[in-house]
């Protein structure tokens, strides 16, 4: 598992690749955890502030990440935010460390942005992303946005 990482990129998507990142898809039982990939990028286009990318293995599209990324809006506000709005592995590569591959990409990416937090949050439910989240250091805030709880993991403390 140490060396997937090094395997694990961001790509943007292209007309290319879209139809490939739509298809991928988690368990019908996770589908109460991440909307479909479709859907995310139907909501990025009406988002100036959506930051997202295709996540390979390799060369083969294998999830989608999209973050919220207030430092992209125009006017750009005082205390600009950075969230993950979402992060979805294909079911057929989950349990491979993608998904903690892609979430250092993430924090590495929102680091050197200059951000001194990221925030998420998840719905709590068995199967869900609690445990990775945890390990990365995110800790609950105490906050429940429409059923999810959020999280969030301090930069500036480990910040070059």
């Amino acid at each position: 598992m140490s060396d997937i990482s090094d395997k694990v990129t961001f790509r943007e998507i292209t007309a290319d690749t879209v139809r490939a990142v739509v298809n991928l898809a988690v368990t019908e039982y996770q589908n109460r955890f991440v909307a479909p990939n479709a859907y995310s990028l139907a909501q990025a286009l009406f988002a100036p502030e959506a930051w997202y990318r295709a996540i390979y293995l390799d060369q083969e599209p294998v999830g989608f990440v999209m973050l919220s990324d207030e430092s992209l809006l125009d006017p750009l506000p005082e205390n600009p935010e950075v969230g993950v709005w979402r992060l979805m592995v294909d079911a057929k590569h989950q349990r491979k460390g993608i998904g903690r591959a892609a979430m250092l990409l993430v924090i590495e990416h929102v680091r050197s942005k200059g951000f001194k937090k990221l925030a998420l949050s998840y719905y709590p439910d068995e199967g869900g992303p609690e445990q990775l989240y945890l390990s990365l250091g995110f800790r609950p805030t105490g906050e429940v946005d429409d059923e999810e709880v959020v999280m969030e993991l301090s930069l500036s403390a480990s910040a070059a």
